[in-house]
């Protein structure tokens, strides 16, 4: 086999890559050696800044296969036909922690799915829990905030993470969940994922459905105890990543059965509850799942920097057919994670092999800019509307348009019949056996009993108590047991 030259980063060959160049034998290294300046210089930018939350994260391609017909709710490409391939790529985090930290921890799981279709990248970006914490994005700092580490202490203190959720009677839902059984997956294979949001499909014919979307794991969920959590990040913190990248590399390629729920769009308005708060689910009783299609992860990526710390994900890429609802987090996240990825990758971070498009063509006015690929040819225009036959607009809306009316202004969301923030993180505790049950109580109480207010620790059992007297009990008496202590 030819031996390939090493070269710097101008194409020139690299004489000597293991002696510096020093003036004299043992003398001083002389700024001259443009081989070293330039791997010294360009080692000290390898990073950069990792995402405020979901910072660690793992990834893998693959594929999604239609099998049942949708075509009566979505005139999307990609799931217009029973059998249709489309190519994926997903990306699976913790919420929390920094790049650093363990796999095997209590977090919720991101679960970020790029769709490469012909009409361009869809993205639709969730969690493995089909609720969140909060209702409305202006909160969303605050809350992580909450949840990072104490600038004083450099760690997460139980006081600020409890404080927050005291004030936040809404998050007594996902509070459970993550509190619970399913608040650390055993892998990233044996999970659930979750749109979470609500969006809206168009149909061909105009018609507008509201929709959820449900990926139930072929492997079956598993999850890990406390106790095994803390024993397996003690000896794997990359655990996930471990799991996920041997199982694919032997041929196990994971997969997820996608299902969504349907609702008219016509039905929102008048539904129990708001259908358009994250802190919510729809009931399978009203809304049933219906099936769509699987998710298969066959490939992994050959640089993990290159493919998953700049994947970039964004909830307003959307492809005709699908668009968004008005879910006040949903709306929040449409400008803040496109945000977010031109701050970490730059305003042309859709151009990096892993963000740009398989099929789709680009053909913008997008020009300039940090690292730019995509700049026009000689007579192209950057301005439109022009008289050189450049890209023109379609006329045709990606979706429905919503109806909107009322004063502007900071309203709180609009009330309906049943809105409650403790009845259905009550319903999830009535699902549980008595074992799961004891088992929530204690992982709360682990943490809220480290809290040192009084009056956080009353206010947060309040939130328990209102969901169901049982669940209030047993958390504010195995809170009382550890404080005893």
């Amino acid at each position: 086999m030819t031996q390939r030259v090493l070269t710097t980063e101008s194409g020139a060959p690299v004489a000597d890559n293991q002696n510096s160049a020093t003036a004299g034998v043992g003398g001083p290294i002389l700024l001259q050696d443009q081989h070293l300046l330039e791997k010294l210089a360009r080692f000290n930018r390898e990073r950069i800044p990792e995402r405020v939350v979901h910072a660690r994260g793992s990834g893998a391609y693959g594929y999604f296969e239609v099998t049942d017909d949708v075509t009566a709710f979505t005139r999307a490409d990609f799931l217009s036909a029973v059998g249709k391939r489309t190519e994926t790529f997903i990306r699976f985090s913790t919420v929390a922690d920094s790049l650093g930290g363990a796999d095997a921890v209590r977090d919720p799981r991101g679960f970020a799915l790029k769709f490469y279709t012909d009409e361009g990248n869809y993205d639709l970006v969730g969690n493995n829990t089909p609720v969140f914490f909060i209702k409305d994005p202006i909160k969303f700092p605050d809350f992580i905030h909450s949840q990072k580490r104490d600038p004083f202490t450099g760690r997460q203190e139980p006081d600020n993470v409890w404080d927050f959720w005291a004030h936040a009677p809404e998050a007594t839902h996902q509070v459970t969940w993550l509190m619970g059984d399913r608040g650390i997956p055993a892998s990233y294979r044996h999970m659930n994922g979750y749109g979470s949001h609500t969006y809206q499909w168009t149909n061909a014919e105009g018609e507008a459905f509201f929709v959820k979307y449900h990926f139930k794991t072929n492997q079956g969920v598993r999850s890990l105890s406390s106790e095994q959590a803390a024993e397996l990040a003690g000896k794997d913190g990359n655990s996930h990543q471990t799991d996920l990248l041997q199982a694919i590399e032997r041929g196990v390629n994971p997969s997820w059965t996608l299902h969504v729920q349907v609702m008219p769009a016509a039905e929102a308005a008048d539904y129990r509850f708001n259908p358009f708060d994250l802190t919510k689910v729809w009931p399978h009783s009203d809304y049933p799942l219906q099936r769509v299609g699987r998710l298969v992860l066959d490939r992994n990526p050959d640089n993990v920097f290159a493919e998953v710390e700049q994947a970039a994900f964004s909830p307003n890429n959307f492809v005709p057919g699908i668009g968004p609802s008005p879910d006040k987090m949903l709306q929040g996240r449409l400008f803040a994670y496109a945000d977010a990825h031109r701050y970490r990758l730059g305003v042309n971070h859709t151009q990096l092999p892993v963000n740009a498009p398989r099929t789709a063509v680009v053909d913008n006015y997008g020009r300039d800019g940090l690292h730019a690929t995509r700049n026009g040819a000689r007579h192209d225009k950057n301005y439109e509307p022009n008289s050189y036959a450049g890209p023109a607009q379609t006329g045709a809306a990606l979706s429905a348009p919503l109806a909107i009316h009322g004063w502007t202004g900071t309203h709180e969301a609009p009330a309906h019949t049943k809105d409650d923030d403790f009845f259905q993180a009550g319903e999830l505790y009535r699902l549980m056996s008595e074992d799961e049950k004891g088992r929530l109580a204690a992982n709360i109480a682990g943490g809220l009993s480290q809290v040192t207010r009084d009056d956080v620790i009353e206010k947060n059992l309040a939130h328990f108590h209102a969901a169901d007297a049982d669940y209030g009990k047993r958390v504010e008496e195995a809170v009382r047991a550890l404080r005893e202590d």
